[in-house]
């Protein structure tokens, strides 16, 4: 595994961050979502008045989770799912409240938030012990594990946030059910859940192993990413590319929804593994980018291919059937995630890739919000948000991206995140009432998918992206 020594070396030389902090085990801190070189990017250009991170910290410091003194409501054990007495907001909320009281600490500075995110998240460190309910509690161990990693990163080093102890929440509590999900998918067959359970779990597991520096945890988390068995490993999830460089999003076939949150989540398990020296966004000749382009223009309103497939469901010596998805789902150009930023900086700036539709949804999206913008159901806590002010960034200098894929700029990752040659595996998609599934809820959430657009900036034109074979051709050549 990749330590901070050689990923701040790495990425010192070719310009993409400051040297992160190293922890005694190696990894880089804080280096979940956000290093120090963004952090200190981020103060120095809203301090600046530079566009578009004002607008970007104006939509923070107006969410009324972003405010000082937030009380939080721990709880001994968090429900979510049919059959509990669910009170997994209270988790949310006071998640989204501690990360976007960290992030405004870091941007402008007032203690004051420092100090709330800190006793939000010390409450829960202290009080919560499981995390029960439906197979909805391994969404909730998914979701608001690499939540609370993230926020507690942005503090883990003020004296009064107790970090061992939020550890041992993480390791006990949240990243075991993850764990668990990666290896037995709660006793269905593989197919049975779609991409979205899977990239939970990842994001989890690779957030937990980054703040505790449990190597273990990173290996299955990126091990998993490239080459697991379930829908949510990245040949799965993106089963099929056309030669217009766009692969389909097997989600797609499933509802607009679900496939942001799964772009949203691969993306952050993308971007914590390069702030590690791991390059997943890369992987695969830019696999993930196909499929984030593609997920872009289905939901600017263009039209998309999908390959039609059968999948299996059901439990395992249990009850079995199959569906299949035959086209992509209908899209409502207004339904938006806070996710876009993030990827699209990634390949045009830090990568110098040309990637016209992230680069106009991503206007479109802009400025970003965070939990508690996107309406109260848990769908729009599902991502941490504000991309705008966090991952708005100068393009790299010395990439020579071009619309072939090449670029310059990239982490060096260790052996364990190189490419691997193993084969590409298809997908399919479906899904079962609770009732009828004994359980293995296919679905997840009964949220209705309700998402509005943020304020938009004026779309960017682009070109068709025509990604082709340079990277790979230029590193079997080396």
């Amino acid at each position: 595994m990749l330590k901070a020594a050689g990923v701040a070396a790495g990425a010192g030389a070719l310009g993409v961050t400051a040297a992160p902090t190293a922890s005694a085990a190696g990894y880089a801190h804080p280096g979940l979502l956000h290093t120090r070189a963004d952090l200190d990017r981020m103060a120095a250009k809203v301090k600046a008045g530079a566009a578009p991170y004002t607008a970007g910290y104006a939509r923070l410091t107006a969410n009324g989770r972003a405010q000082s003194g937030w009380t939080p409501r721990p709880q001994a054990t968090v429900y979510r799912g049919a059959g509990s007495p669910e009170n997994y907001a209270l988790l949310y909320k006071d998640l989204a409240a501690a990360y976007q009281n960290a992030l405004r600490y870091h941007v402008g500075g007032d203690s004051a938030h420092a100090d709330t995110a800190v006793a939000i998240l010390n409450a829960w460190s202290g009080t919560l012990t499981s995390l029960a309910g439906s197979a909805d509690r391994f969404l909730a161990a998914g979701l608001y594990g690499y939540q609370a990693a993230n926020a507690a990163e942005l503090v883990r080093d003020r004296p009064d946030f107790e970090l061992e102890r939020f550890q041992k929440m993480l390791t006990t509590v949240f990243s075991p059910l993850s764990e668990s999900f990666l290896v037995q998918h709660n006793g269905a067959v593989l197919t049975n859940y779609w991409p979205n359970w899977d990239l939970t779990a990842m994001a989890c597991v690779l957030a937990t192993g980054i703040f505790c520096d449990d190597g273990a945890k990173v290996e299955q988390a990126v091990e998993y990413f490239k080459n697991g068995a379930g829908l949510g490993s990245v040949r799965k999830a993106i089963p099929v590319v056309h030669e217009d460089g766009l692969a389909e999003w097997l989600e797609a076939g499933r509802d607009q929804g679900h496939s942001l949150l799964g772009v949203g989540l691969m993306g952050t398990v993308c971007e914590m593994a390069w702030n590690q020296g791991i390059d997943l966004y890369g992987y695969d000749d830019n696999r993930f980018l196909k499929g984030a382009q593609y997920v872009a223009k289905w939901c600017l309103g263009g039209e998309v291919a999908y390959t039609a497939n059968t999948r299996r469901k059901g439990a395992v010596h249990g009850w079995s059937g199959s569906e299949t998805a035959s086209a992509a789902a209908g899209v409502n150009p207004a339904m938006m995630r806070p996710v876009w930023a993030m990827i699209s900086n990634h390949y045009t700036k830090r990568r110098g890739l040309s990637a016209p539709y992230l680069t106009r949804i991503a206007a479109k999206a802009a400025p970003e919000g965070g939990g508690g913008d996107y309406g109260d159901a848990s769908g729009g806590y599902d991502q941490l948000g504000f991309g705008t002010l966090t991952f708005t960034r100068d393009r790299v200098s010395g990439t020579s991206g071009d619309a072939t894929g090449g670029a310059s700029s990239s982490p060096s990752p260790s052996p364990s995140a190189s490419a691997s040659a193993s084969a590409s595996a298809s997908a399919s998609g479906g899904k079962r009432t609770q009732a009828e599934s004994g359980d293995l809820a296919a679905t997840g959430s009964g949220d209705a998918v309700a998402w509005t657009a943020a304020t938009g900036l004026t779309a960017l034109a682009g070109g068709l992206l025509l990604l082709r074979r340079r990277d790979r051709a230029r590193r079997e050549a080396e």
